[in-house]
């Protein structure tokens, strides 16, 4: 019979090992989802301690807080005071932006990214930005008209409440949501998907999850990039992902038309 103290203990290992992962300030206010998708894999594998050891290995990859994080309540009210400033607000999205790598390596490039992607795709009526990390706060630098539709998703539940607040006074035809991409995709059709820096670490996370993803997407242009060189610029990566890439999508009859960036190759699939 089960102790008087652990009556409300899970009593399956993946709910047990969940309950683990939710308890970390680390991983905690990860999706659920995710957490039952590590849970699983690591206790296919392992057992007890090991389990546990090989979850939170899975996670910081997936996680990825050291990427970087501004702080949220702080931006949002940065974004509050200055939302009717076309030029300030510019400014201060670049600001918050500038405090992932992702979107860092990115900031450079504002001038001709967005521009050099939507000339070959169109301006978009709708976007689906998946793992989208702080990209929808660069809005204001991609020319949208206010009625595109944009929908975010990512895994962090504090930057899907941030992201929220910044759709509700910046660009009110957006919403962020929580959310496992390769457990639960969307199937929304849509204009453009946006999958940046990302399939190269889900990837590691489960080989073939990429592949299965893009399939599932209803849409006529997706946008997958992947870094041209490592995070200290000293090595170049683009052989290696663009090899990665072409093998997530191998027997697959898409266009793919590549451009290249200082820092980002972007692979633009036509699925239509």
């Amino acid at each position: 019979m089960p102790k008087q103290g652990d009556i409300n203990q899970p009593t399956d290992p993946v709910s047990a090992l969940v309950a683990q992962l939710q308890a970390s300030s680390k991983y905690g206010g990860t999706a659920e989802s995710t957490l039952r998708d590590v849970a699983l894999q690591a206790l296919h594998h392992y057992r007890g301690k090991a389990a546990l050891k090989e979850a939170r290995r899975k996670l910081h990859n997936i996680v990825a807080d050291y990427l970087g994080d501004p702080d949220y309540e702080a931006a949002a009210a940065q974004i509050a005071a200055v939302h009717n400033d076309s030029a300030a607000l510019r400014t201060v999205c670049a600001q918050i932006a500038e405090a992932h790598t992702s979107t860092r390596e990115r900031l450079r490039l504002l001038d001709s990214f967005y521009p050099r992607l939507f000339a070959l795709t169109g301006v978009p009526d709708s976007i689906l930005d998946l793992a989208c990390a702080l990209n929808p706060v660069l809005i204001p630098f991609m020319g949208l008209p206010p009625t595109t539709r944009y929908e975010a998703y990512d895994l962090h539940r504090e930057r899907v409440g941030f992201l929220n607040r910044f759709f509700e006074v910046v660009h009110p035809a957006g919403r962020a949501f929580e959310g496992d991409i390769l457990v639960d995709p969307p199937t929304q059709q849509v204009d453009v998907v946006f999958i940046f820096k990302e399939v190269h670490r889900w990837e590691q996370r489960r080989s073939g999850s990429s592949r299965a993803l893009l399939e599932a997407l209803q849409a006529h242009w997706v946008l997958v990039s992947l870094p041209a060189q490592n995070m200290t610029g000293r090595r170049d990566l683009s052989d290696s992902y663009r090899n990665l890439f072409h093998k997530v999508i191998a027997g697959k009859n898409w266009e793919v038309i590549e451009v290249h960036f200082e820092d980002e190759m972007v692979f633009c699939v036509h699925k239509t």
